[in-house]
């Protein structure tokens, strides 16, 4: 395969894993997660920049954060096209590689990337928040069964999954280094095990419900 060719496919394997992981990590850490309450208590406010703070740097956001609230720090990180860590910049820079892939790529990815691409909206509705994220992993676990199904494990196979794996180890080893995991806390560690996409894997044969600080750090 030409080296172009590889790092074009590269390159979609990446985005599509970034795609899924930033979407993931908003819905348990923002739309979702910690800390609830009313937005403009100040405590409140002051724990979510924190959080925003330390999911950019997890997810290698450029920049400082300045987001005052939910509904700012999923527009910047899910569907600003000009913040290269955002979902939406993940999935123009799946399709753009796909399309200079052509001749490798098949053709139900590129419909797939090509789709994902036209129907990302510029605006989220905060109370549409999660259904949107779940759209995102839908629409990047559809582009990976895509290339499961129908490819052959041949070259552009193993250059698309090389992309996946790398970016899902930066990502897994920026979180268990940052502030928004508490080494100690048990609830933490269920979190952080979600944000990863491995909290029923973790759960299931398992007793307890709230992991132990080394047993999930091993898992």
């Amino acid at each position: 395969m030409l080296s172009r060719l590889a790092g074009s496919v590269f390159h979609v394997g990446s985005a599509v894993e970034r795609a899924e992981v930033v979407a993931r990590m908003l819905d348990v850490y923002v739309a979702r997660g910690e800390p609830a309450g009313v937005e403009h208590d100040r405590a409140v406010a002051a724990e979510l920049r924190a959080v925003a703070a330390e999911l950019r740097a997890v997810v290698g956001a450029a920049g400082p954060a300045n987001d005052p609230d939910r509904a700012s720090t999923i527009d910047s990180l899910a569907l600003d096209r000009h913040e290269p860590a955002s979902i939406a910049s993940a999935v123009a820079v799946a399709r753009d590689n796909a399309r200079r892939a052509r001749e490798v790529v098949s053709t139900e990815l590129w419909d797939c990337l090509n789709v994902t691409r036209s129907r990302m909206p510029r605006k989220v509705a905060p109370d549409r928040a999660h259904e949107f994220l779940a759209w995102v992993r839908e629409r990047s676990a559809l582009a990976i069964g895509v290339v499961e199904a129908d490819a052959s494990h041949d070259e552009v196979w193993e250059f698309f999954t090389l992309g996946r794996a790398l970016q899902r180890c930066s990502v897994t080893a920026r979180l268990l280094a940052s502030g928004l995991l508490d080494p100690e806390s048990g609830a933490s560690w269920t979190t952080a095990l979600r944000a990863c996409g491995a909290g029923e894997a973790f759960q299931r044969g398992r007793d307890h419900h709230t992991p132990g600080p080394e047993d999930a750090a091993a898992f």
